[in-house]
């Protein structure tokens, strides 16, 4: 029972199982959105263009009956029968085209996005790398300049570089957390809390009341 356990975690923690449960949820999201532009914005348009043009019912008048069958209403009137006629649904065509062009194009739009936006960060993570070893070459020509007119070797200039580098990162870095640490005290002493401001009452009440109490001692010697 255990192993199987383990078993079923590894399988649920594989990438490609979560990259799938992660893409079916965004799919079924996305199912939503492409019906919602189909049915509630572009059908009505069309809809409303063949109304203009003489179809009363819109796309759902777009129908070709092979075989008519009628009944009748609540009012006695007769009317076609759609569950047992024969006929070609054009209208429930049209609308599986127009779903399938909206999906297309949303899709290839993502998709281009994607690729764009994917485009742009190589190229900046190139431009990055490239004055990154730019920067690293001219640091060693200046290094192995220095190495010459010292009379020393390379690496060792190189090395004291790297050290002296370092340093200045680390006293940087250190300056910048006690200036962080400071303007985080005086953010805490100008801007105390409910439990800070009640502790520095209590300590002012104690000090008052030690204050009070010697004071009265010292009275009641001098009345003596």
């Amino acid at each position: 029972m255990k192993k199987l356990f383990q078993e079923f975690k590894k399988f649920i923690t594989r990438g490609n199982v979560l990259d799938l449960a992660v893409g079916v949820i965004v799919g079924g999201a996305f199912t939503a959105i492409v019906n919602g532009l189909s049915n509630n914005i572009i059908r009505p348009l069309i809809n409303w263009l063949i109304a203009l043009v003489g179809g009363k019912d819109g796309l759902a008048s777009a129908v070709t009956y092979l075989s008519k069958s009628y009944t009748t209403d609540a009012n006695g009137a007769q009317i076609i029968d759609l569950a047992n006629s024969i006929y070609i649904d054009w209208g429930a065509f049209i609308a599986a085209i127009i779903d399938f062009f909206i999906i297309a194009f949303t899709i290839f739009m993502i998709v281009k996005v994607v690729n764009l936006s994917h485009e742009k960060l190589q190229e900046l993570g190139d431009l990055i790398e490239h004055e990154s070893k730019k920067e690293v070459i001219e640091e060693k020509k200046a290094v192995k300049a220095q190495a010459k007119s010292e009379g020393r070797k390379f690496k060792e200039v190189w090395a004291e570089h790297e050290a002296e580098k370092k340093r200045v990162l680390e006293e940087k870095q250190k300056a910048e957390a006690e200036a962080k640490a400071k303007k985080e005290a005086e953010d805490k002493l100008n801007n105390p809390t409910e439990q800070e401001l009640l502790k520095q009452i209590r300590d002012l009440l104690v000090e008052a009341n030690k204050t009070n109490e010697k004071t009265t001692k010292s009275n009641k010697k001098e009345a003596k």
